[in-house]
């Protein structure tokens, strides 16, 4: 069906927002896809920090990102903006990196004070880029994915619909950008 890139710009691997990504994942991979993740936060912090393009790491994590027809860009919210884990990230990312590439936000923030941040922070970086199909995405907010005494985060049945409705969008893009790719 087509190849997805997952960049998960949280520096914390026990996130409410991990639950996000796994039902993304999980949703795309049962329609076909293949889906690969980058753990921002597991790459080494000296070559995200130095800027070290020629990294293997890093060579390895825009791999991904060059063979994806998708990308989903996935991040909290810290004071009005994503965090710096994933600017590093996007800061190796080479200059048209994502021209070509359907892009689709996935944010979490405390409150909806911060709504805009995809659109404010994050959408001018992917443009530059080379983004120019990016999609509305999904901003949740803490309260939408509650953690068990069981330590299982569940995620509401609002921010569930709202995922399912740019998943499908997401997929139906993205299945036609391969096929078009596969009858060049």
């Amino acid at each position: 069906m087509g190849k997805i890139v997952v960049i998960n710009g949280t520096p914390s691997l026990v996130s409410r927002i991990n639950a996000v990504i796994e039902y993304a994942e999980d949703d795309l991979r049962g329609r076909g896809f293949e889906v690969e993740r980058i753990n921002v936060a597991e790459l080494p912090a000296e070559d995200l920090i130095h800027t070290k393009f020629e990294s293997e790491a890093i060579v390895k994590a825009n791999g991904l990102v060059a063979e994806a027809e998708a990308v989903i860009v996935v991040s909290p919210v810290y004071k009005a903006s994503y965090t710096g884990v994933l600017k590093t990230f996007l800061d190796l990312i080479p200059q048209k990196g994502l021209a070509g590439k359907i892009v689709l936000p996935l944010f979490m923030g405390g409150s909806l004070a911060h709504l805009l941040t995809i659109d404010y922070a994050l959408k001018p970086v992917l443009s530059v880029l080379g983004a120019r199909h990016i999609l509305g995405g999904v901003y949740a907010v803490d309260s939408q994915a509650v953690r068990s005494d069981q330590g299982i985060v569940e995620l509401a049945e609002e921010l569930k619909l709202r995922l399912n409705s740019v998943l499908v969008e997401l997929a139906e893009e993205t299945a036609h950008k391969a096929a078009r790719k596969a009858g060049e």
